[in-house]
């Protein structure tokens, strides 16, 4: 492959990179579905505690009846006004998250464990009313509450220090790509790719991680398509460094 259709190859790779949803949409995205799924659970958890005696299909079926009064759709606006809550007290005008204890602390700040409190009280109360679970029920879940907004409280710690976790072995795998893109090792670079992009997964999207990230992947595939003895062109660098 000829040095100026790899360098136009280039271009086109981190054009498609650059073309994706803003950073503040992307990190608002991730956090909303990351903490819905944590909220979900832990109700979940937190029900089969607090009836242990009940059926799993009447189980399901209690479930369903708190989704089907609104809990589901009160969660996503309750996540939503946290995060903007909890940048408005950090400060955060920019509206990206620069690091993972910012987001830990708006989260904390925006008060969603009292909102998922008030929507519970919400929903219960309607599905008594519509008939779908009964009066005792009721009772029973809210003299409970507590033990499922504990247990959201922990599940959500839990996430953000599996992020931590995650976000450690990102950058030990950066470094080791690193290092195997110094000897022109493609087979170690090529793990190491496939780590970092499946961490990436599981964490907030960060500007510095991503830039790092990007850098890598341009580079890695740049690698892949000229072979392990290469050198790059003076544009390459250019473009390369331009993320």
């Amino acid at each position: 492959m000829e040095a100026e259709e790899i360098t136009q190859d280039l271009k086109q790779e981190i054009d498609q990179n650059l073309e994706t949803k803003n950073l503040e949409e992307k990190q608002n995205t991730f956090l909303q579905s990351t903490l819905g799924k944590t909220i979900n659970t832990a109700v979940d958890v937190g029900l089969k505690m607090i009836l242990p005696d009940i059926l799993e299909d009447q189980l399901i079926d209690v479930k369903n009846a708190i989704l089907n009064n609104g809990f589901k759709e009160g969660v996503n606006t309750a996540i939503q006004s946290a995060i903007h809550l909890g940048k408005s007290a950090l400060g955060i005008v920019s509206g990206d998250f620069e690091n993972l204890s910012q987001v830990h602390t708006a989260i904390k700040k925006g008060g969603i464990i009292d909102s998922v409190s008030d929507i519970m009280n919400t929903v219960l109360k309607q599905a008594k009313d519509n008939k779908l679970i009964s009066k005792g029920t009721e009772r029973l879940i809210k003299q409970g509450k507590n033990v499922i907004l504990n247990t959201v409280s922990s599940n959500i710690e839990d996430k953000f220090l599996g992020e931590m976790k995650s976000l450690e072995k990102v950058s030990k795998y950066i470094e080791n790509w690193n290092s195997y893109y110094g000897t022109k090792n493609l087979e170690g670079m090529e793990r190491e790719y496939k780590k970092i992009k499946q961490q990436l997964l599981n964490i907030t999207p960060l500007e510095s991680t991503l830039k790092q990230a990007r850098k890598i992947e341009n580079l890695h595939q740049l690698m892949k398509n000229k072979g392990i003895n290469y050198e790059l062109s003076e544009e390459e660098k250019e473009l390369i460094e331009k993320l």
